[in-house]
């Protein structure tokens, strides 16, 4: 039986975003974010030969990871990445088409919206989760306020301007945060990846890290 995912987003409710990683950079990072906990990694498809990329993860880390790729556009892009071991298509924008291709593969879905009617319109399409994009133009009372008229098994994974000064507060109105580039860029060094890793999990209201 598939994880769904909310079962990747427990008991860290955290989705790496790893824009513009190189394949010769994936099992390195990778194992720093699992050996935290991180469950759940996206490969941006504007990175650097994302499918390898896609395809060394997948493989390393099967079954025990959701490996998957972000900024996802168009639907043909979609069975590229269950090809190459994927399992998560996340978008920052809602393409019912996209959607819909995905669960086709019986892939998960987390297309970007931000407002009532992109939510519905994504939920209508089969969306597993919505993306709520971008984080940094909203605020944790604009995620309650759209929570409130949406089916109440949503689930919401903000991202874009999370960080570990508001992770606690978005998380009390969501079901998890994208992480992009306050957690990986390019040329960071390692070190810094696991500090900064580290940060967001101690950053988790009580009860949902598992440090």
């Amino acid at each position: 039986m598939h994880k769904s995912i909310s079962d990747w987003l427990n008991p860290i409710p955290l989705l790496a975003i790893l824009r513009g990683i190189a394949p010769h950079e994936v099992d390195e990072v990778g194992d720093v974010l699992i050996t935290i906990g991180y469950r759940i990694l996206e490969v941006p498809l504007n990175s650097p030969d994302p499918y390898d990329s896609i395809q060394q993860l997948a493989k390393r880390y099967s079954g025990s990871a959701l490996i998957g790729a972000g900024t996802v556009l168009k639907p043909e892009q979609v069975p590229q990445v269950a090809n190459a071991g994927g399992a998560l298509i996340v978008s920052p924008n809602l393409n019912p088409e996209v959607v819909k291709a995905t669960k086709r593969m019986g892939m998960i879905s987390v297309p970007g919206v931000f407002t009532p009617t992109e939510a519905f319109q994504a939920l209508d399409a089969g969306a597993d989760a919505l993306k709520i994009f971008p984080g940094d133009a909203i605020s944790p009372s604009y995620c309650k306020a759209l929570r409130a008229v949406l089916p109440k098994d949503t689930l919401l994974v903000v991202t874009g301007g999370v960080n570990a000064a508001n992770l606690a507060e978005f998380l009390s109105v969501s079901n998890g945060a994208g992480i992009g580039s306050a957690l990986y860029s390019p040329g960071k060094a390692i070190i810094q990846i696991r500090g900064d890793a580290l940060k967001f999990v101690h950053a988790l209201p009580e009860g949902l890290s598992n440090d």
